[in-house]
């Protein structure tokens, strides 16, 4: 890292003017006086404290959002300042703990910074200055921590990201906009067929950017009721509806200062659209309820499996909406369009499978690979990711072979056979000369859902279409 980028990261850490985004701190104590003092001298330094009146209490709020630093004392109930320290190790928490010490404790204070590797050791009472000079430190090698893990994960891409594997053309286009976007806190959205890999690209965008070591919530609007979906986003105080027994935070709340994942929003109904829209502009939400508004620090990133602008013009995403999300847009791939990367796909997947399922599968033999390279994957990576699955399960060591995938594997399949104009087995599809194209469509629809065998969830997918929408128009 160059010297004037360090004097940045230090200049932006030891500045804590208040702002959109404070430098936050926690001070937990079981004593009530010294826990006012502490937080009160904190405040007056321009930083926004924090209190937790105990080591529980701190691990439900570090859940909840990260810190910059926690000042914390040694001896309270419930849990300690040692079994709190020593939990947030074997999580890989690490953010600086200054240690409060009492008369007597200077011995486990040093020995904690040692074994522990607390920041340091503070005694008791505290003097603000020496106070402050700590934090100052603390805080700005938490800041230059955080930034020399980014840029690790950043060195880190050579051809895939999270998960994201792909040599092509159009995979490559999509690791490039992926290492473009995710420093920024710009939304995004991103189509691309079911099991393309949209939650994949997203969780990348996530690790790639500072808020990284934030929550990462991901939301799937297609499979929640109407009813329920307000109080999942925006949470709900006890009392606010039957069987509302306790406050209960929303994604949105769940998310700070972290990543909110919208998988499927063009399902999303109309009318929550536009709260979520309020939201985005405002950056506040309110829990179903309650009397007022919560202020949350949230990227937000979405993701539909229909083309974005036909959804709008089929007007089952607002249009507003959709100019919100669509800052930066992102088109992930279907598999049959970019088959040469099966066989890296191939290799990584079963990399993974074998250490899931203690296997020992070496790769993918020539007729294997001829297979999976015929068949028109109307599921995608994650349908590929099925039949490897099963085929490593079936075979546990050596090569994979033909015989381990399943049965007429590879044949052509309905619809996108018919859609690439390939000749197919199945029955033909007819209709009525003069039938409307809604009638057409309804037709397709039934047709498809009887060659699926009446499964749903595969007729959803081999049109394209969501759960939902296939129920609601078959019940029509």
């Amino acid at each position: 890292m160059k010297a004037s980028a360090v004097a940045e990261i230090e200049r932006n850490a030891a500045s804590h003017s208040p702002g959109a985004d404070p430098i936050r701190v926690l001070v937990v104590e079981d004593d009530d006086e010294q826990r006012r003092i502490v937080a009160g001298m904190i405040s007056s330094m321009g930083y926004l404290a924090e209190t937790a009146g105990h080591g529980e209490e701190a691990l439900e709020k570090i859940g909840a959002a990260p810190f910059h630093a926690i000042v914390t004392d040694l001896i309270m109930p419930c849990m300690d300042g040692v079994e709190l320290m020593k939990t947030l190790q074997a999580r890989g928490d690490l953010t600086p703990v200054i240690v409060l010490t009492g008369f007597g404790d200077i011995g486990q204070a040093v020995s904690i910074v040692h074994d522990l590797r607390a920041f340091w050791f503070l005694e008791k009472p505290v003097h603000q200055p020496v106070l402050e000079l700590l934090l100052e430190r603390a805080v700005r090698i938490e800041s230059m921590a955080r930034e020399a893990a980014l840029l690790r994960r950043q060195a880190g891409y050579r051809g895939g990201l999270s998960g994201l594997v792909g040599q092509c053309r159009a995979m490559q286009q999509v690791l490039a906009l992926i290492q473009r976007v995710a420093p920024s806190d710009a939304t995004v959205l991103i189509s691309g067929e079911s099991g393309a890999g949209k939650e994949l690209a997203a969780r990348a965008i996530h690790e790639l950017s500072p808020r990284a070591g934030a929550p990462f919530v991901a939301i799937n609007c297609a499979a929640l009721p109407e009813s329920l979906i307000e109080s999942e986003l925006f949470g709900h105080e006890r009392g606010a509806f039957t069987g509302a027994l306790t406050r209960r935070p929303g994604c949105f709340e769940q998310a700070h200062r972290g990543t909110l994942f919208l998988d499927e929003i063009a399902e999303m109904p109309i009318a929550m659209q536009a709260k979520l829209l309020r939201v985005l502009q405002d950056g506040k939400i309110r829990r179903l309820g309650a009397n007022s508004e919560t202020p949350v620090d949230v990227r937000v990133l979405a993701a539909t499996n229909r083309p974005p602008v036909e959804a709008v013009q089929e007007k089952l995403l607002r249009e507003d909406l959709y100019y919100r999300l669509n800052v930066f847009h992102i088109t992930m791939p279907a598999l049959r369009h970019r088959k040469e990367d099966l066989p890296l796909l191939a290799d990584a997947l079963i990399r993974e499978l074998n250490e899931r399922h203690g296997c020992r599968i070496a790769g993918v033999d020539s007729a294997a690979m001829s297979a999976l390279m015929r068949h028109s994957w109307p599921g995608n990576v994650r349908e590929l990711r099925n039949v490897l699955e099963r085929a490593v399960i079936l075979a546990h060591e050596g090569m994979l072979e033909a015989a381990h995938l399943p049965p007429a594997f590879g044949a052509a399949g309905v619809s996108l056979s018919a859609a690439e104009g390939q000749k197919t087995q199945e029955p033909n599809f007819t209709f009525r000369s003069g039938a409307t194209l809604r009638e057409v469509q309804d037709a397709y629809i039934r047709h498809t859902l009887s060659l699926a065998g009446n499964n749903k969830r595969r007729a959803a997918r081999i049109l394209d279409i969501s759960e939902r929408t296939l129920h609601s128009r078959v019940t029509e």
